[in-house]
Formats: C-alpha cells, structure tokens, sequence
C-alpha cells in the first residue's frame, strides 16, 4: 500500500513513495517540458517496479511547471483515474492559512513546504530551499501562518550563467576551496559561490527573523531542496536539514484531503 509523491521544479523533479508515514524511496529525475503523459507513466512506473514496491494506492503532487502540469494531468486522468490523486492547487486543504496579497499566486511547493514546517517544526519557522534555479525562502510566523518569503538565484543557474557569460569562466565542481581566497580561477569560483550563497543565506535569515521580531532562537530554520552540502555547511543560521521536507509535506497533503 503505496503512496507516491511527486514534486516537479524547474529543473528537477523528485520523486517519493510513502508506505504509512515512512519515505521507503525516492528518485530525482530531469523536469522536462517535452516529456509527454505517457512517458511520464512510463518513467513513474519503471521506478516504482524497479525497487520492488507495493501496489500504489494514492498519489500527491504539486508541480510549478505550467507545462508539465498539462502532461501531469493527462497522466491523471488516463491512467490515475481510479485512484484518490491531490494536485496542490485552489482547492486543497493545507490547513496553513495563506497571508499574502493574492494567495493564488503562491507557488504549490512552497504552501508544501510551509505545510510540513507546520507540522514538524512549528512557527516561527523559515524554510530554505536550495535548488539548481532558485534560493527561495518562504516564512511561518508564530501563529503557524504562511506569510511569504523571497526567491534568489539558484547555485546551479548561477553558475551557468557564469560560464556562459564569462569568456575565462568555466564550470567548476561545487566543492569547498582550500581558502575563501582562491589561488586560482576554479578556487576563486568555488570560494565566490559557496562562501557567497552562505552569506546570501545567512544574510536573509537574519533579516527575515529581524522582520518578525521575535526571539531568534525560537526560530527554526530548515534547510530543504538538492542543497550542495559544501554551501549548507558554511551558514551560521541553519538549525535543521530536511532535504524530503517537501515529500513530505505532500504526504500530510494527501492525508488532510483523503483521511
């Protein structure tokens, strides 16, 4: 008895199957535009047969893909229709109250995220989620509301752009330099983006908490998402690291719209 969890970003999508409130696998595979309803089946299920796992019985999604989400859908409907399947959207209960100036326009990850903040940590709480695309921080004050957050560049497209915009620039691995001053091009690189994104990180962390003004001990700051562990380790203001944080917000979905 499976449930299975899909959470489509730009530039990853990540995949999780629940047996009760236990995350038994997860997979992480490329979001791409082109791939249509029935290669999205194809995929789910060669995962899903591959590590021997149960018959699924129900699905949870949240997709920021416009795109994909058609294809999404379609799947739904051809080959989920006898199944109970939540797509985050208008509509579905989060129990998190939505204190922004148009509510609709929050991101489906992001009310997931401020979901499982909720239930696992409680408010005030601040969720960073480092993904290739974008740096997004999205905050729950004392009274367990969701009352919005920011959105930087990514790592990944951050040094993307780099390569693709400097002419002596290059893809480097995101590893830890040897010193914040780099000896050399790769070094200086490396040093700008993990040091640089601890700072980005830290920097907003403690804006935000200075915009809640509240004791900043009593703020649990939760990293989430494909975060390079060289970046995580370097900031002062992380008190947790939930890299399923968003699986997991999509299971308590699922269980507040289908129990």
């Amino acid at each position: 008895m499976t449930l299975l969890c899909l959470d489509v970003s730009n530039s990853h999508t990540t995949i999780g199957a629940f047996h009760d409130a236990d995350l038994i696998a997860h997979w992480q595979v490329s979001s791409d535009e082109r791939r249509t309803a029935d290669e999205w089946q194809m995929l789910v299920t060669g995962l899903v047969s591959q590590a021997g796992i149960g018959r699924v019985v129900a699905v949870s999604l949240c997709c920021t893909v416009p795109a994909i989400l058609v294809e999404l859908r379609a799947m739904q409907e051809r080959y989920w229709a006898d199944l109970p399947v939540a797509i985050v959207g208008p509509g579905v209960k989060t129990g998190v109250p939505i204190h922004t100036d148009n509510p609709r326009e929050v991101g489906a990850d992001r009310i997931v995220n401020a979901l499982a903040a909720v239930e696992l940590y409680g408010g005030p709480a601040i969720v960073v989620d480092l993904n290739g695309t974008a740096t997004i921080f999205d905050v729950v004050d004392e009274s367990n509301r969701y009352i919005g957050g920011a959105i930087a560049p990514g790592v990944e497209l951050s040094l993307d752009a780099l390569a693709r915009r400097g002419a002596q620039l290059r893809s480097v691995e995101l590893a830890l330099p040897r010193d914040v001053v780099g000896k050399n091009t790769v070094e200086a690189l490396q040093s700008g983006v993990v040091y640089g994104f601890a700072g980005l990180v830290d920097g907003m962390v403690t804006r935000i908490i200075d915009s809640l003004d509240v004791d900043p001990d009593h703020v649990t700051v939760i990293a989430t998402g494909s975060f390079p562990d060289a970046v995580v380790d370097n900031c002062s203001t992380i008190t947790a690291r939930d890299p399923w944080l968003t699986l997991t917000g999509l299971r308590l979905i699922h269980e507040k719209n289908h129990d």
